[in-house]
């Protein structure tokens, strides 16, 4: 009786790429621990009765994103292209919802509330943007009659249009830079590299001067210390200093009980005080793994489509955490950007599941997927 055609749970999981399937697993393991570290000070902070409140709620949501993961590591590339498609609409009838509905966080009015759940649209729209992009791109370069780089460049201006005015200066610069290395990679001449990039720094310059909260953003990091009191950054570095090489020990640190931040966007300041430089390399070593497995597995591949949405989610995962622990360390300034499947956060935790599953889905070991090695070891290509 032939199976071809029907859903096999072993299939999926040896086709997957396991490398990348355990660093994730890692990552969100780290996550937990370190909510059950840093959470039941945030519920004391905000007199909740129940100290575990935001780690029951972790705990939940990363059920929830282990299983949104695994449903979108099963998609076929075009199972990929068409969940992204939906989220893609989605997320942008979602943000052009935030200014009428939205609500306000820290100045910035970035969230929907959906009941009890709070979503901010921007999380979704950047991984489906960018698979959305790189098909947009392949079409054009396989000399479909679609101008995709242009669509997709309508859409970039369209997002980072709305990203600008919730602010979030911060997802629209990573946005950005992903945009424009996909752009290159995808055959754009070094001119019009040149050009769009001379472009971007004028609208960086144009955000500093014209936009009230970047200038302000960018002050507060560039004043030296001193000021009528600790900033978050200041607060995040001192506890880095004070964990040392070994750390404080589990649950003796004090970052967590007043920086009002120390579970979401500060957490790293939290693993870093507790357990110490070598936590703090683990974390930043599976960051790397991450990035560095998923860029080789894109340089293999033999469908342009995949290469260019496999490097676009790659950068994304290493770029998001590469500027929080930045913001952690005090070498720039804080953008409101979580840790990736580590922070608390059930809108970030979900969109970032949701990416992880279309990065194993795109990654997925099947017939043709990969270029053929010679007997050196070197890829083969046409």
């Amino acid at each position: 009786m032939r199976q071809t055609g029907r859903f096999s749970p072993s299939r999926v999981w040896h086709g997957l790429d396991q490398t990348l399937l355990f660093t994730l697993a890692g990552l969100i393991v780290v996550g937990l621990t370190l909510s059950l570290a840093a959470s039941p000070a945030a519920a004391e902070r905000l007199r909740l009765a129940d100290p575990f409140y935001f780690v029951y709620r972790h705990i939940f949501f990363v059920t929830l994103s282990v299983v949104v993961l695994m449903v979108m590591a099963a998609l076929s590339p075009r199972g990929v292209r068409r969940f992204a498609g939906l989220a893609l609409v989605f997320s942008i009838l979602a943000l052009i919802a935030v200014p009428f509905i939205g609500y306000e966080v820290n100045g910035a009015a970035r969230w929907l509330r959906l009941g009890g759940f709070s979503f901010q649209p921007s999380e979704l729209f950047k991984p489906a943007f960018i698979v959305i992009a790189a098909w947009l791109f392949s079409e054009e370069s396989k000399g479909a009659p679609v101008p995709g780089r242009l669509i997709a460049v309508g859409l970039y201006l369209v997002g980072v249009g709305f990203l600008i005015t919730q602010p979030d200066f911060g997802q629209t610069l990573l946005l950005t830079v992903i945009f424009g290395a996909m752009l290159w990679a995808a055959g754009l001449s070094w001119l019009h590299t040149l050009a769009l990039g001379s472009l971007a720094a004028g609208g960086a310059a144009g955000a500093y001067f014209m936009l009230g909260h970047v200038r302000d953003r960018i002050a507060a990091f560039l004043a030296p210390s001193g000021g009528p009191g600790p900033t978050q950054t200041d607060m995040a570095v001192n506890a880095i200093s004070r964990g040392g090489f070994t750390g404080v020990g589990p649950g003796e640190g004090e970052v967590k009980r007043y920086l009002p931040e120390a579970h979401t966007d500060f957490v790293f300041s939290v693993a870093a005080e507790e357990f110490g430089l070598m936590a703090s390399l683990a974390i930043i070593g599976l960051f790397a793994i991450l990035f560095a497995r998923a860029w080789m597995n894109a340089m293999r591949l033999s469908d342009h489509f995949a290469q260019l949405a496999t490097a676009g989610l790659a950068m994304m995962f290493g770029g998001q955490a590469l500027i929080n622990i930045l913001v952690n360390l005090e070498l720039a300034p804080a953008k409101g950007m979580t840790l990736p499947l580590i922070s608390y956060g059930g809108s970030s935790m979900l969109t970032l599941a949701f990416a992880a599953g279309l990065l194993l889905a795109l990654t997925k070991r099947t017939p043709g997927a990969y270029l053929p090695r010679a007997a050196g070891g070197a890829t083969v290509r046409a």
